[in-house]
């Protein structure tokens, strides 16, 4: 498969080459979350977007109505086809659906020698489910070990652990640490499932170190795509060149200006998008104001 493992740089016919980031995940027809989402915060941060789409959703602020998975063939055509072309630099692992969509992806990948973040998508914002039980020991099995970063909320970690929600950082910390030995490089855990007037994410390494992220936890209802754009934006600042934690840093103080800015989008009358485009939006219309 003339994919991932080899990253041949093609001639281009002049012009700039900039930073490539896939995502590999679903789409989501009410554009807040999944591929959608993600193309998005690549965009925002100045990365060039590729996607393979692993399903088909229809969706909006209010619900999830339909899941259509996509034939597993068509998953690896889009997979060879992106890397036989493009010199992808980070890959980021969105919703996959099922165990033959896991597999097919863990096979695609095997080998790639860049970094891969892996959001173990599970649950929509509405509630309703993204992945059944059967995948989960599929995604634990082979898709936790080839990840650079793995993203878990506190639920996603609870149900890959198979154990209660942390309800401390201790406990966070701890799954961290649980999360882990099953193979991936790094975790990152994070609270916006948590309790209490500050948001807190802890950054696991398997150096032994830990990396606290905290900011305000906001009284808004428009957090759909908060994990997606996390995980996106970590892999752009990969894809650009940063260290792991500065790459978590930066996606973190993204999400949270995308957050603040949300209530400033009247987009549906569920639980609405964060405003991926918060500051270039801002820097457009002030430049048209001048």
């Amino acid at each position: 498969m003339a994919q991932a493992r080899l990253h041949v740089a093609k001639a281009g016919i002049g012009g700039h080459a900039p930073a490539i980031a896939l995502t590999v995940a679903g789409s989501d027809s009410g554009g807040g979350a999944g591929i959608q989402a993600d193309l998005k915060t690549f965009s925002a941060l100045g990365v060039y977007g590729a996607s393979v789409i692993t399903a088909v959703t229809a969706q909006n602020t209010r619900a999830v109505t339909a899941v259509h998975a996509i034939p597993v063939e068509t998953i690896a055509a889009q997979l060879d086809a992106v890397f036989d072309d493009l010199d992808i630099a980070a890959v980021k692992i969105g919703m996959l659906g099922g165990p033959e969509i896991i597999g097919t992806v863990a096979r695609s990948l095997r080998g790639c020698r860049r970094p891969i973040v892996l959001d173990p998508v599970m649950v929509a914002k509405s509630g309703d489910a993204l992945l059944p039980e059967a995948a989960v020991a599929a995604l634990r099995e082979t898709l936790l070990p080839l990840a650079s970063l793995l993203t878990p909320n506190l639920p996603e970690a609870a149900r890959l652990l198979g154990i209660d929600e942390a309800a401390t950082e201790e406990e966070m910390a701890a799954q961290g640490r649980a999360l882990l030995a099953l193979g991936p490089q790094a975790v990152l855990m994070k609270g916006g499932h948590g309790r209490g007037e500050r948001c807190v994410d802890l950054l696991v390494t398997s150096g032994g170190g830990t990396l606290r992220l905290e900011a305000p936890r906001r009284a808004t209802r428009n957090t759909h795509g908060t994990g997606c754009t996390l995980s996106a934006a970590i892999a752009a600042g990969l894809a650009k060149g940063a260290d792991l934690a500065s790459a978590v840093r930066d996606a973190h103080d993204y999400l949270q200006g995308a957050i603040a800015a949300a209530d400033g989008l009247a987009v549906g009358s569920g639980h609405g998008p964060v405003h991926h485009f918060h500051a270039v939006w801002h820097a457009v219309r002030h430049a048209v104001r001048r």
